[in-house]
């Protein structure tokens, strides 16, 4: 083999690797932003914990605002904490049902069942990479997420591999309750619609952040700032000196399986008994 065509071989390889890599660089771009949390087995927290304690990243906002909003992002999703959602969420319209959507809605719940039985022992989740998000704050609901499905989420939608298992805190562990299916927060309706119809579900994006000067966050008024602050605009956000943001983490809708009707099963937020 000639020098000339062992260079050019080389060469080729090494634009193949670099351009591997600029498309792996894309696609982590697109990525649903959830954050890595900590170990399982950590003491459960108090709700009331200050927003600045450290629980890890979340992807898309930088270190100061992850602090101290994560505590108001898991209490906007959770039950009993909808008064801001007019400002603070965003929520796409619902369609009208046609027999196609049901059908199609009916075969992801079942898809869905058969991908998640497994975990119903919440430490085989745990074996599959699924992390606890904000195992120390107490919750209704906790979110167990793999980082790899939310991956995939982002090119392609398989109702066996939701983004998120939703467990209800046991006094023997988690119990499995439901999923929740992912897509970046750049997609349209229709592309959601694609994924879960939405005449039978109701996806949910997370806007209008406003976070206060990074000199201010320890001991920031939180009613004017962050999820369940008032403040919802740029201009107003401006004014008072914030951070604007005008969404965060990315779309989301939950799904409850185990429920015997589709407008339960497809349900915003589950009930808690």
């Amino acid at each position: 083999m000639s020098a000339r065509v062992t260079v050019r071989q080389i060469a080729a390889k090494t634009g193949m690797l670099f351009g591997a890599l600029f498309v792996f660089t894309l696609l982590l771009a697109a990525l649903p932003a959830h954050r890595a949390p900590a170990q399982e087995g950590s003491p459960p927290g108090s709700a009331t914990q200050a927003p600045e304690a450290d629980h890890g990243s979340m992807a898309g906002m930088d270190v100061g605002d992850e602090h101290a909003s994560e505590q108001a992002a898991v209490a906007d999703m959770t039950p009993g904490h909808h008064d801001m959602h007019g400002v603070h969420m965003t929520m796409t319209a619902m369609r009208a049902q046609t027999p196609q959507d049901v059908q199609r809605a009916k075969e992801i719940v079942a898809q869905l069942r058969a991908g998640i039985a497994k975990y119903r022992d919440y430490h085989v989740a745990l074996n599959d990479g699924f992390k606890i998000f904000l195992p120390n704050v107490l919750q209704p609901e906790y979110h167990f997420t793999s980082y790899r499905n939310g991956f995939l989420e982002a090119l392609t939608f398989g109702p066996e591999r939701p983004t998120s298992l939703l467990y209800r805190k046991t006094s023997a562990g988690y119990e499995l309750s439901g999923a929740m299916y992912t897509m970046p927060k750049r997609a349209t309706e229709d592309q959601l619609d694609a994924r879960v119809p939405l005449s039978v579900a109701t996806w949910h994006l997370h806007t209008n952040l406003c976070m206060p000067p990074r000199a201010q966050v320890r001991n920031a008024d939180w009613t004017k700032f962050g999820l369940k602050g008032s403040i919802a605009t740029q201009d107003a956000c401006d004014a008072a000196g914030g951070r604007f943001r005008p969404s965060i983490f990315g779309w989301m809708v939950h799904v409850y399986p185990y429920e015997d009707s589709l407008d339960k099963i497809f349900v915003m937020h589950h009930h808690m008994d």
